[in-house]
């Protein structure tokens, strides 16, 4: 004998309305890192001298392994640390430090001109505290 059941739920789950999709704002790009633009012109000064990184490691006074994390922006270098590696490339601390600032230029020009504030309002012209921008000149004191 076979019996039939009707089967009723209970409660109805009410149905959800699909919540709007707010547009987000586009993503801005990543600012880059001091410790990675100025190990990248580290490695570009020791290259052009055609140096190994022990010899240029050895002048410094570090070791190779240390002068390559540095190089790869793993590491962030002390001022006297930067002093000693400008120092045993041939040139000043200045120097470096304008070009790894002109190097920081140049990645964001390529970025929009404006911050997003937290509401998400554009925001042109004014900057936090500490934020530098296209054209600030960027210094380190030894």
């Amino acid at each position: 004998m076979v019996e039939h059941a009707n089967v009723y739920p209970l409660r109805r789950e009410p149905q959800r309305e699909q919540p709007q999709r707010i547009p987000q704002p586009e993503p801005r790009p990543q600012e880059p890192l001091w410790r990675e633009v100025l190990g990248r012109r580290l490695r570009v000064l020791r290259q052009e001298q055609q140096e190994t990184l022990s010899e240029t490691a050895a002048r410094a006074g570090i070791s190779p392994q240390y002068l390559s994390e540095i190089e790869r922006g793993r590491k962030e270098p002390s001022s006297e640390m930067i002093a000693a590696l400008a120092g045993a490339l041939g040139t000043t601390l200045i120097d470096l430090t304008e070009h790894v600032a002109g190097d920081l230029r140049r990645q964001m020009s390529l970025a929009p001109r404006t911050s997003r504030t937290r509401a998400g309002r554009a925001r042109a012209g004014r900057m936090r505290p500490g934020r530098t921008r296209p054209g600030d000149v960027l210094a380190l004191a030894a």
